[in-house]
């Protein structure tokens, strides 16, 4: 994966970062997963005792939605130094000489994160009733890292500046941004316009923007055999209404063959918003969530779009990412039924 001089630079570059002595790679492989960007496995000496790390980098060829990984590595910082389980940010290069493109480290985190694994094999997550608690607890406090309360607030919002003003209607652009990006790629989907135009129509107030993950789901975080030990993927997070996190978490597209399981696949849904609540001392509305679901199968089956272009479009050749275009008529299906004309009301 590097010649003999990117391993070298890689490992001078980690002990400059570390401030360490002696760092020599033993082994370096890609990780499964990871469908937008590259991660890579580095396993170190570093003054003699063993570590392993997470390399995160761009793939060649990316969607318009995913920030840069200078930016999502300032998140992940500030997600770190507010007391959310994250993996540990290590630190950022933005000399694409070292491994030939700019990258994140972050510590190696233990434990499974493969959605349709983690839904099936209940041997992983401990009880699941407290698991989805325990996220619940997880997204209410990410979504207080940049409030007025939380914890380091003027530091955090300092490092986190290149997030600009909160908007006050996050529905609405949600919606611009998915159009903007179907226009982006040439896509003519019909059903898709129906569900953009509904969802304008009954977009719900957010009488508080925070900061949101825009991809906590199962998939995105990972278990062991006890419980929870990480959540990952923040390439996509910014301004938002916090019910969107709810919405993309509860969503059907996300239970990976469990319907009955309405929180992620991993249990009802009462568990998740319970811990939500009680750590972030607000209530969910049930309607809001339902509104943002929609949404939810909306943005999937953009994305989903956007990685079938990257295939079809030659910029990266991928049985993955071909598959994942052919997801968009399933979502799209649910899309209408979900939106039926009774369920305009009189707007």
């Amino acid at each position: 994966m590097l010649d003999a001089g990117q391993r070298t630079a890689l490992c001078a570059w980690i002990g400059r970062t570390l401030g360490a002595g002696t760092v020599t790679l033993d082994d370096i492989r890609p990780l499964t997963g990871g469908s937008i960007q590259e991660n890579w496995m580095l396993a170190c000496r570093v003054d003699g005792g063993e570590r392993g790390f997470v390399l995160r980098k761009d793939a060649p060829a990316t969607i318009a939605s995913s920030r840069p990984r200078a930016e999502e590595f300032r998140i992940l910082r500030a997600a770190f130094a507010a007391g959310v389980r994250v993996p540990e940010p290590v630190g950022f290069c933005a000399d694409p000489g070292v491994v030939g493109a700019p990258f994140a480290l972050m510590g190696l985190v233990s434990g499974v994160g493969l959605g349709p694994r983690v839904v099936k094999d209940t041997r992983l997550g401990g009880d699941r009733a407290a698991l989805a608690e325990q996220l619940g607890r997880e997204l209410a406090r990410i979504h207080g890292i940049l409030r007025a309360d939380g914890p380091g607030r003027a530091a955090l919002a300092d490092d986190l500046a290149f997030l600009g003003a909160p908007d006050a209607h996050p529905a609405l652009t949600e919606i611009r941004t998915l159009r903007a990006n179907l226009d982006g790629i040439g896509a003519v989907r019909p059903a898709l316009e129906w569900g953009l135009r509904w969802a304008e129509c009954h977009a719900p107030p957010c009488p508080e923007p925070v900061l949101v993950h825009r991809d906590f789901r199962t998939g995105n975080y990972m278990v062991d055999a006890e419980g929870l030990t990480a959540i990952l993927d923040w390439e996509f997070a910014g301004w938002g209404d916090p019910v969107q996190d709810i919405g993309w978490f509860c969503a059907a597209c996300w239970r990976f063959g469990r319907p009955d399981l309405e929180a992620g696949g991993i249990a009802p849904r009462a568990a998740f918003y319970r811990g939500y609540e009680a750590e972030s001392g607000r209530r969910i509305d049930p309607e809001a969530v339902r509104y943002w679901e929609i949404m939810a199968h909306l943005r999937w089956a953009v994305i989903a779009l956007e990685q079938g272009h990257r295939h079809v479009s030659g910029q990266e050749t991928s049985l993955e990412l071909a598959l994942t275009g052919r997801m968009a008529p399933e979502l799209e299906a649910t899309i209408l039924r979900e939106t039926a004309p009774e369920r305009w009301g009189a707007r």
